[in-house]
């Protein structure tokens, strides 16, 4: 059956090889994914399956071997460097496993630093309640928590309305219970804004 909406991205035949010869390491071997508008993919895998490196690729921060990886009708593989800058500019919010916020900056302000540069940004207040922190706004990061902490960069990466969200080990570096909280965040967002997101993990709990 044809999808009523072509996908958001289309992977094909993507490979990904660090090294030549016998020191050669194959991240990816050829993979075949398409991902739809406003879908929520999870890839769990152990340290080393090549997971960062999908995710890397799909954000436009590296580059295949070989093989084609398409966002809508711009082919990534072969992007020139300010089109990817383009790109993420525009349509790709980062979470990591470290939230890389900036100390002297309150929660609204460290949102606000990507409002400046957006299109169409989403107002800070708006961004900072979707993940339950509206009474947290002027505090800065050394005030919350961790698990606050990551909620934060999550409303900074939303903030610009993406049209992709991409999530490498957001919850890595927290205990269970706020781990859970960060994803029913980021669950929140997917189903209430319907921005396609994918999210990495080794841990299947």
């Amino acid at each position: 059956m044809t999808p009523s909406h072509p996908p958001v991205f289309e992977l094909r035949g993507l490979r990904k090889t660090y090294g030549e010869g016998a020191a050669a390491v194959h991240a990816l071997r050829g993979i075949d994914l398409h991902i739809d508008p406003g879908e929520l993919l999870v890839l769990l895998g152990p340290s080393g399956s090549g997971k960062s490196t999908l995710l890397n690729i799909l954000g436009g921060l590296d580059r295949p071997t070989a093989g084609s990886v398409r966002f809508g009708d711009l082919e990534l593989s072969t992007a020139t460097d300010a089109e990817l800058t383009d790109y993420r500019r525009h349509h790709v919010g980062f979470v990591f496993q470290f939230y890389n916020l900036i100390a002297s900056l309150t929660a609204r302000e460290n949102v606000e630093l990507v409002t400046e540069v957006a299109d169409s940004p989403m107002p800070a207040e708006e961004a900072l309640g979707l993940v339950d922190l509206s009474e947290r706004m002027t505090h800065f990061p050394a005030q919350l928590s961790g698990g606050e902490q990551q909620r934060v960069a999550i409303s900074r990466a939303i903030a610009k309305r993406p049209s992709v969200l991409l999530c490498d080990e957001p919850t890595g570096a927290l205990d269970v219970a706020t781990g859970i909280r960060v994803l029913e965040s980021i669950l929140r967002i997917n189903e209430q804004l319907g921005t396609t997101t994918l999210l990495i993990t080794h841990n299947a709990d």
